[in-house]
């Protein structure tokens, strides 16, 4: 058991112990409800919360650095060779987090596009003319579907049907839409 303790407290592992420790400090408080764990938040992979991601680097990099530092111990260019487990334990880290990711991401994927989804997105106007007042405009989400949106346009303008737009904000009290034209000019010769 002291040849464990010691490599986990050698260089490099000993960077990721701490972070391990740091993540199981936190999983302990998010699973005693002291911690709210946000699923909103994504991860350096993607479509998985950003908690879950680096838990999981950490894990596999503690892992990968601790077999390195055993495998180094007692070399002549100890702490040279530390730099290299420490570099390989990083992207073996990443490569094996991301082969457990890609699953998970259908796990998370099943969530609902929300109002806030549309912002920034361009949408095609489907009424006659928008307004400050009236408007509607088909908009796709992220995951393709698309939904048919309340939009205004601030100010004046000449917008009709098969208008491009871009969503630029969310009014949640009047439960609409804020869009800008989209202007197209073709290059002349």
């Amino acid at each position: 058991m002291s040849g464990f303790i010691s490599a986990a407290l050698a260089f490099p592992a000993v960077l990721f112990s701490f972070l391990l420790v740091v993540v199981i400090g936190y999983w302990v408080l998010a699973l005693l409800g002291v911690l709210d764990v946000e699923e909103g938040e994504v991860g350096f992979f993607g479509g998985v919360p950003l908690s879950i991601s680096l838990s999981l680097l950490v894990a596999f990099s503690w892992f990968l650095s601790l077999v390195g530092t055993v495998l180094i111990q007692g070399a002549p260019l100890r702490v040279l060779l530390g730099f290299g487990v420490l570099a390989g334990a990083l992207v073996g880290g990443a490569l094996g987090t991301r082969l457990i990711i890609v699953p998970l991401r259908r796990v998370f994927a099943g969530a609902e596009p929300t109002r806030q989804d549309f912002v920034g997105r361009v949408a095609v106007v489907r009424t006659s003319t928008v307004t400050e007042d009236f408007g509607q405009a088909e908009a796709a989400a992220a995951d393709g579907s698309s939904a048919i949106v309340q939009i205004r346009l601030a100010g004046e303008g000449n917008l009709g049907v098969g208008s491009r737009v871009v969503i630029y904000d969310y009014d949640a009290e009047g439960e609409f839409f804020w869009v800008s034209p989209v202007e197209l000019e073709a290059e002349k010769d």
